[in-house]
């Protein structure tokens, strides 16, 4: 497959970089490792190998991870903007996250609105992805390869022409399993490309947790009869 990423793609995508600006974003707000875990679906080992920079999140995880921290995932890492409804095979940004392994091309575009976020995953042998949960639901449709997806503890081998499709607040991974490249289309209605709010916007979702567990959540005034 040719690579056609660009040079600040490959920039911001740098695996010390990027463990650096999490680990920073994380203290500034006096969260936990357990608490970025528990918050993006993720484990407390992983997210603290991520922040040693020995293991580079998936661009789901990127996201998840960046919402717990108040942040979406524009703000860690650059990617091609869908500023058009039409992409071509030759013309499309080949990027990474850090880990070459896998790569992505963006296929859908953003507008006001739209909730279907889609990418071409190219999956190199043995690469395994990190179990998660989150928000939304998605589909993966094999185009070429294979590869194992795990969803909910049941797993399946998936061919090409073969799909699934599931919540995606049930645990998931997938591991190519075999010793050639596998190409997945991947529609998810996450925001895995930060075309929402702009970084700093969101409210760590930790934040609103820990106002809950501590008693702090506003309650409704007797007097508006509120409910």
């Amino acid at each position: 497959m040719e690579q056609r990423t660009s040079q600040a793609a490959q920039d911001a995508a740098g695996q010390g970089s990027l463990a650096a600006r999490l680990r920073r974003r994380r203290r500034q707000l006096g969260l936990t490792l357990k608490e970025v875990a528990s918050g993006a679906g993720l484990s407390v080992g992983f997210i603290s190998q991520i922040e040693r920079g020995i293991a580079t999140p998936s661009l789901s995880s990127l996201a998840s991870v960046a919402h717990v921290l108040g942040s979406d995932v524009s703000g860690f890492l650059a990617q091609p903007r869908g500023e058009k409804p039409l992409t071509r095979r030759d013309q499309r940004e080949v990027y990474t996250v850090g880990d070459r392994s896998i790569s992505y091309e963006r296929l859908s575009a953003a507008f006001p609105g739209n909730v279907l976020r889609t990418v071409l995953i190219h999956e190199g042998p043995g690469h395994r992805g990190e179990p998660i949960s989150h928000e939304g639901e998605e589909i993966f449709f094999i185009l070429e390869g294979a590869i194992t997806v795990e969803v909910d503890g049941e797993r399946t081998v998936l061919e090409a022409g073969d799909s699934i499709h599931f919540p995606s607040n049930l645990r998931h991974s997938t591991w190519n399993h075999t010793d050639r490249m596998t190409t997945i289309l991947h529609t998810c209605t996450m925001d895995v490309f930060g075309d929402g709010p702009q970084a700093g916007a969101i409210e760590p979702a930790t934040a609103v947790m820990r106002r809950r567990s501590n008693g702090h959540t506003k309650k409704p005034s007797k007097s508006t009869g509120g409910r």
